[in-house]
C-alpha cells in the first residue's frame, strides 16, 4: 500500500466546520481540491478495467444464435460485445476500447453508415465477407485486418456464395464519447456504391518498400484499408528468423500507415506478435489498454498474478499498467497474438511509460505463490 500521510499529498482531517464549508462550496457547484486530489492524481495508474478472458468456444454458439433472433436491418449491427466488469458504464472491453463479435450470413448486408469513432475488423471465420469503405470494396479472408476509419462511409456484407462469417469489431467509441464528440449517420441510400476496382487500396499501397508513382494521400489514417494475413505472417516469420526476440513480447510487428510509418489510425493501433515454441516472456507493464486475440496456437498469459490459459480465437485484455507475460505451451508450433490498443493516443499525448519486473527472474507469482 502506498502511504498518503506524506508531505505533498492531501491529508486533511474532517471537522464539523470543514464539512459545513464543503456543503457551502457544493451549493456553488465547486469543491475543495484536497478532498479529491489523491483520488484524481494517484501515485500510479489505477485502471478500472480488470483482466478478462473471453473463450471463443463459449461464445461462438451464442453469437450464431443471434442470427435467429434479430436481423441486420433491425439490429443495425448484429454484435455480441465484450463487457468488462469494471467498464460496464461505458460498454468497454478494456479502457476506452469497445469490441465485440459480429456475425453475418450469406446474402446479408448491413446498412451503410459512418460515425466519428474509428473501427477495425479482424476476420475470424467464414468466406465471402467484404467491406466497402468510401467506395473501395475489400474482400475479406480469415485473419485479415481491416480499417473503417472515422468519418468514412462503410458497409459490411457476405456474398450469396459465402458461408456464415464472424469477425471481431474494435472501436474507440468509449473514448470518442468521453470527448463528447461522437456523431452517427445512416447513408441516405442505405448502401455504399462500389466506385473502384475490388481490393484496389491493398494492391496500390500494400507492396513492401514501394510507393505508387504519383500516389497521394492526405487523410489522417492509412490508405491501406486491408492488411492481409498471409503477408503479415510471412513478415513475422522472416523477422523471427533474422533477429533476437524481445524478452517481453517475442517477435512483435506493428501495423503501420505506409505514408508516414505511423499508426494505422490516430486513436487505434494494432500489432501482431509471434511466440516461438516453448517461449516464456518476462513480465512488464506499460500505460495504455490492450485487447488480444489468439490468431494461432495455444498458451497462457499471466496478468497481475492471475493466469489465463488461451487457445485459438480466444480474446483477453490487459488493462493499463497491469503486469503481464505470455507463454507458448507448444514445443513444436508457434503462437501468434493480434493486439488492438490505444497506443496512438498514449504516445501522442506523451503518456507512454514502461517498466520491467525485477523480481523472481522477471516472472510473476500466481495467487498461490507458485512460480509460473
Amino acid at each position: 500500500m502506498t502511504r498518503e500521510d506524506v508531505v505533498g499529498r492531501a491529508n486533511v482531517e474532517d471537522t464539523p466546520e470543514l464539512l459545513q464549508y464543503y456543503d457551502e462550496l457544493s451549493g456553488h457547484h465547486t469543491g475543495a481540491l484536497w478532498t479529491v486530489a489523491n483520488k484524481i492524481e494517484p501515485w500510479e495508474p489505477q485502471s478500472q478495467s480488470v483482466p478478462v478472458l473471453w473463450r471463443y468456444q463459449d461464445l461462438r454458439g451464442k453469437v450464431l444464435r443471434s442470427v435467429e433472433l434479430v436481423t441486420p436491418e433491425k439490429a443495425g449491427r448484429r454484435v455480441i460485445y465484450f463487457n468488462n466488469p469494471g467498464r460496464t458504464d461505458v460498454s468497454a472491453a478494456v479502457g476506452w476500447i469497445y469490441a465485440g463479435l459480429q456475425v453475418m450470413h450469406p446474402g446479408e448486408k448491413a446498412t451503410a453508415h459512418r460515425h466519428s469513432a474509428s473501427a477495425i475488423r479482424f476476420i475470424m471465420e467464414g468466406t465471402g465477407a467484404y467491406t466497402v469503405v468510401d467506395g473501395h470494396k475489400m474482400t475479406l479472408g480469415r485473419n485479415d485486418f481491416v480499417l473503417t476509419p472515422n468519418g468514412t462511409w462503410h458497409e459490411h456484407a457476405v456474398e450469396d456464395t459465402g458461408t456464415p462469417c464472424i469477425w471481431q469489431d474494435g472501436l474507440d467509441i468509449p473514448f470518442v464519447n468521453a470527448m463528447e464528440a461522437n456523431f452517427f449517420e445512416v447513408h441516405p441510400d442505405l448502401s455504399e456504391p462500389v466506385a473502384y476496382p475490388v481490393d484496389d487500396m491493398s494492391k496500390t499501397w500494400g507492396n513492401p518498400g514501394l510507393t505508387p508513382g504519383g500516389g497521394t494521400w492526405d487523410k489522417g489514417y492509412s490508405p491501406m484499408f486491408k492488411y492481409e494475413w498471409g503477408r503479415t505472417y510471412e513478415a513475422l516469420q522472416a523477422y523471427a528468423a533474422s533477429a533476437e526476440p524481445s524478452p517481453f513480447d517475442g517477435t512483435l510487428m506493428e501495423y503501420v500507415n505506409p505514408i508516414n510509418n505511423g499508426p494505422v489510425m490516430k486513436t487505434l493501433g494494432a500489432s501482431m506478435q509471434l511466440l516461438a515454441p516453448g517461449m516464456q516472456t518476462k513480465a512488464h507493464r506499460h500505460t495504455g489498454s490492450y485487447l488480444y486475440q489468439v490468431v494461432k496456437g495455444s498458451g497462457y498469459s499471466v496478468i497481475n498474478g492471475q493466469r489465463f490459459d488461451w487457445t485459438e480465437r480466444d480474446t483477453f485484455c490487459v488493462p493499463s499498467w497491469a503486469w503481464h507475460e505470455h507463454g507458448n505451451t507448444s514445443d513444436r508450433d508457434d503462437a501468434v497474438l493480434f493486439c488492438l490498443n490505444d497506443l496512438p493516443v498514449i504516445r501522442a499525448m506523451g503518456l507512454y511509460r514502461e517498466e520491467a519486473l525485477g523480481d523472481n527472474g522477471g516472472h510473476q507469482l500466481t495467487a498461490d505463490q507458485g512460480r509460473i
